[in-house]
């Protein structure tokens, strides 16, 4: 397999792209349908919770800087178990990643933007677009984040601008009326979607990164990046259009940019937001494919994952056209079994790993300490 190598800023830039995600447009809705006008508080604490899963994920990179994720569990678990482990893995992160969010953007610009046109054929020119880039490699899809990623800040601080004048600070009140309880809940459903994820990026990194050791740095300040962009949509969407309208509303944030409305000329450019949600979109299902695409790679032992890439793009074009078959299942699907699943894949997986590497540790210890008896 031919040896790639991306930069920390690329790196850091990606971990933005990817945090962002699918969650600028649709983690409003279900945190303000938890936590009402305290969901700006909710985002911060995911934001701290985020963290600390984070610090549990980059603590295995630290220790094993040239390793991903699934070369590590192949070292810890052994051979055989590790392959059968990484592969169940991959393959419910690709029912439960990229085909979803697939077919999330179907669902968005069938319902938003083009009401006529078949999800189908949407589903099928994006996921063109994804396998194209994952089959251009991860130098390309990290320059192409490098260039794309300073636009993406320009809309959004435009956005986020000419939306102060619509800010009303009583949608904001009263703070805490129903006590911390549902900020709990509110603050997992976004640590689901924004953070927990991230353990598809361990398949990525260290081993892609120029500087491996130095390599948790820049998933740290991407994720904040990230996370600071997430709670500022999520704050603007409940100052602007109120904790209801945000609950009731599937895009919340998309209905926010119908509000710019300045002096009657400059209006309805909620397409800036449907722009900046495409760019994010695009990484975050091209990261998981590449991850995944890579991952059969090493469990197969393929020199070259390229030839795998398109084959895998019709499956996963085909599976997620009917990943869904209608929008309140897919609402009870991310409540009630993403969340759980996310936590297992990208908390107790970790903490699995590190327990398998303490006991591994110990043993050899009392391997050496018997043979020097001995």
């Amino acid at each position: 397999m031919p040896v790639v190598k991306i930069s920390l800023r690329q790196l850091s830039i990606l971990a933005a792209m990817y945090t962002i995600g699918s969650a600028i447009l649709i983690v409003p809705s279900g945190m303000a349908s938890m936590a009402k006008q305290d969901s700006w508080i909710a985002s911060l604490v995911g934001i701290g919770f985020g963290f600390i899963i984070l610090a549990v994920q980059l603590q295995l990179s630290k220790k094993y800087p040239e390793t991903n994720l699934l070369q590590l569990s192949e070292k810890l678990f052994g051979k055989w178990i590790g392959k059968t482990v990484n592969f169940l893995i991959l393959l419910t992160l690709f029912l439960g990643g990229p085909a979803t969010v697939l077919h999330e953007i179907g669902i968005f610009i069938t319902i938003q933007i083009l009401p006529e046109t078949p999800i189908q054929a949407i589903i099928f020119l994006f996921g063109a677009i994804v396998v194209l880039g994952v089959r251009l490699g991860l130098e390309v899809l990290a320059r192409s984040a490098e260039m794309l990623f300073p636009w993406f800040l320009l809309l959004f601080l435009s956005m986020s601008i000419l939306l102060l004048s619509e800010i009303k600070w009583e949608h904001a009140q009263p703070v805490l009326e129903s006590g911390i309880t549902p900020i709990f809940p509110a603050a997992l459903s976004f640590v689901s979607i924004a953070f927990l994820p991230h353990i598809v990026l361990m398949i990525i990194y260290p081993g892609s990164v120029n500087r491996p050791a130095e390599s948790y740095k820049a998933v740290y300040i991407g994720s904040l990046i990230g996370g600071l962009v997430l709670f500022m949509i999520i704050s603007l969407t409940i100052l602007v259009l109120g904790p209801d309208i945000t609950a009731r509303n599937m895009y919340p944030s998309y209905m926010l940019a119908k509000k710019i409305n300045i002096g009657n000329f400059l209006q309805r450019i909620e397409a800036i937001m449907a722009v900046m949600w495409f760019i994010t979109l695009f990484f975050r299902i091209s990261l998981y494919f590449y991850a995944i695409t890579i991952g059969l790679s090493q469990i197969f032992n393929i020199k070259n994952y390229q030839p795998l890439v398109v084959p895998l793009g019709w499956i996963l074009a085909a599976v997620s056209v009917f990943i869904y078959p209608n929008v309140p299942y897919k609402t009870l699907w991310d409540s009630k079994t993403w969340i759980p699943y996310s936590i297992t894949i990208g908390f107790l997986f970790p903490l699995l790993l590190f327990g398998m590497h303490g006991f591994r540790k110990m043993r050899s210890k009392k391997t050496k300490k018997s043979s020097k008896s001995a």
